[in-house]
């Protein structure tokens, strides 16, 4: 039978880099079991959001835009950044008008997920917007170009069977969105 899980304390923590989006730190924390000091990296950055704008007729509202880290074009749903004094579901509405020129009058919270434990302390907001209505142009910022793509709803999990969309903020976004259709 193994032991319980316990939880390592944290000696001190040092940021190392400034890189715009997000922080890295090095920490020292000490192990529960042996007492050892180990050095572990964590990246701050603010909280993010994720949002599943859905039409009237039942289409989901995507975007093509291309990745840097992949440095592939991605098939995603709108999301980003919580601005400072901004709470996620203004961000989320913001997010979904600026990358899609989509609005929704309704967001439902999908729930909180824990982007990467391992490395990241933030959280990302997950929200679904139903009957999401064509009302603007994109108006993306000058490091971003979206395209938009109605998908209806019935693919959505062919598309993400088959790997067509692979964001895994965005796999675990639209997967939660579709349990919660189940119910």
């Amino acid at each position: 039978m193994s032991k319980p899980v316990k939880p390592w304390t944290r000696k001190s923590m040092q940021q190392i880099a400034d890189c715009r989006v997000l922080k890295i730190h090095e920490s020292i924390s000490i192990s529960p079991e042996t007492e050892e000091e180990h050095n572990f990296y964590v990246m701050e950055t603010a909280d993010w959001v994720n949002v599943v704008p859905v039409t009237a007729s039942n289409e989901l509202v995507c975007i093509r835009q291309f990745r840097h880290g992949s440095e592939e074009i991605t098939l995603e749903i709108p999301g980003g950044i919580v601005d400072p004094g901004e709470e996620p579901n203004e961000t989320a509405a913001r997010e979904c008008l600026e990358e899609t020129g989509y609005e929704t009058d309704e967001l439902i919270s999908l729930g909180v997920l824990n982007p990467n434990p391992a490395i990241f302390a933030n959280k990302l907001h997950t929200f679904v917007a139903p009957n999401a209505k064509l009302v603007t142009d994109i108006s993306n910022s000058p490091t971003e170009q979206t395209e938009v793509q109605l998908i209806p709803m019935e693919q959505v999990a062919d598309l993400l069977v088959a790997g067509e969309i692979d964001h895994a903020l965005v796999t675990a976004t639209l997967w939660r969105m579709l349990y919660f259709l189940k119910r």
